[in-house]
């Protein structure tokens, strides 16, 4: 027999707040699949403070308790996450990827063209809007003029797939205009080739010593002074507790997107989870036990597969992202890079959070830029934020870097 659609994914919001709401899902499996929901959590803003997982290969059952907010869009979410699933024929029961009958299509591309006067926070509040109106932000050219106004480029797509209508232009158009008020002085949305947001070779765009430190794929046997990471990361490997299965043991820190930054590791090496459990214990600390499979159906014996998984997971779970505040000249320039998935896929909310940092601590943006670029063999999303010092930089630098590492890592 099939599964109802409406019973793929069940949400019960929490009765009373700060209690977690669980969402349960119960679906056809497939590798990254765990990837793709904990990526669409993150993006709804929800803190996944339990999870359970469990499939025989063809069908996967998960449940997540989470945090939610007021705010959070509880109808939306489930809806992301049904379109996430794999499909299956309820009149057969056989479960068939979209995936195996056609290669998705990449999203249409388009260009938000954004001209208002300038105020501080406003590049944060025209971020919030984009977030919530399901706009992923591909590139961002911002730049402020002498006469304090700003030219916002954003190359986006659109999850709901309707920006080639007037209707959702006008939509865009609508949000903006509330949250920027008469300040606004253009708004133009026009669709653009992929190849503005292809990825690009940039091994001279920074300098030699900061790529060789944000952008090392090794595990560092000491971290320079001064770095910022997550603490006490542990990862081991047994192969003693099951027949046809490794176990994988991570004892940390938890940090915002934790469960995301295991799985989209996982799903980068390929790797089945036939069971996992996650669980936040007392002062944050996090243990995961993960029971995974190779793409073969054989468990992880080769001593060489072992280390480079475990100390990609390491490594992955010190810096899921890399920060850091670099002299441009004169000016302040500001650093954030995350890793691409080998989908294609990048960190949600990303240039939110970027954002949020500099509307608390009061500092403004004169121009900002994102863009992908294969560094050291592995494709990074970059953020460049050149600090608006005005008459002088009022916070000290370590000050911008921390507060921003913090509010990435959800520790603000």
């Amino acid at each position: 027999m099939g599964i109802l659609q409406d019973d793929v994914v069940i949400i019960t919001q929490a009765e009373k707040e700060g209690d977690p709401s669980v969402i349960t899902i119960n679906c056809p499996d497939k590798t990254g699949l765990g990837c793709d929901l904990c990526r669409i959590i993150l993006f709804f803003g929800l803190s996944i403070v339990r999870g359970d997982v469990s499939t025989d290969g063809k069908w996967c059952y998960l449940v997540f308790w989470v945090i939610g907010s007021p705010e959070t869009r509880w109808a939306l979410l489930k809806k992301r996450l049904v379109g996430t699933c794999p499909s299956c024929s309820s009149a057969s029961g056989i479960s068939f990827y979209r995936s195996e009958l056609q290669p998705p299509k990449p999203p249409d591309v388009f260009l938000l063209k954004f001209c208002c006067y300038d105020r501080r926070g406003l590049l944060h509040d025209v971020t919030g809007v984009l977030c919530e109106l399901e706009l992923t932000i591909k590139k961002v050219k911002v730049s402020t003029t002498p006469d304090d106004k700003v030219m916002d480029l954003f190359f986006i797509t659109d999850t709901r797939e309707l920006m080639h209508t007037n209707k959702r232009k006008e939509e865009v158009y609508g949000y903006l205009k509330e949250v920027t008020g008469n300040a606004m002085i253009s708004c133009e949305i026009e669709m653009v080739g992929p190849e503005i947001t292809a990825c690009s070779q940039a091994s001279s765009f920074l300098p030699t010593a900061i790529t060789e430190d944000m952008f090392d794929l090794e595990m560092p046997k000491e971290l320079r002074s001064g770095s910022l990471t997550s603490k006490s990361v542990s990862v081991t490997m047994d192969n003693t507790l099951s027949p046809s299965h490794t176990l994988v043991q991570i004892i940390c820190i938890d940090h915002k997107g934790l469960l995301y930054d295991i799985m989209r590791t996982l799903k980068d090496y390929n790797i089945q989870i036939s069971y996992g459990r996650f669980s936040i214990k007392q002062k944050k600390h996090c243990e995961i036990d993960l029971f995974i499979m190779q793409a073969d159906g054989k468990k992880i014996v080769d001593p060489s597969k072992q280390n480079a998984l475990t100390s990609r997971l390491q490594l992955e779970l010190i810096r899921p992202l890399r920060v850091a505040i670099v002299n441009r000249g004169p000016d302040t320039e500001l650093l954030v890079a995350n890793p691409v998935e080998l989908s294609g896929k990048g960190r949600p909310l990303v240039f939110h959070d970027i954002t949020l940092a500099f509307k608390m601590l009061d500092i403004g943006v004169f121009s900002a830029k994102i863009g992908r670029h294969l560094i050291g063999g592995r494709e990074w999303e970059v953020y460049r934020v050149l600090i608006d010092e005005g008459d002088g930089l009022s916070v000290p630098r370590s000050t911008i870097e921390g507060q921003v590492w913090k509010m990435l890592m959800g520790w603000e």
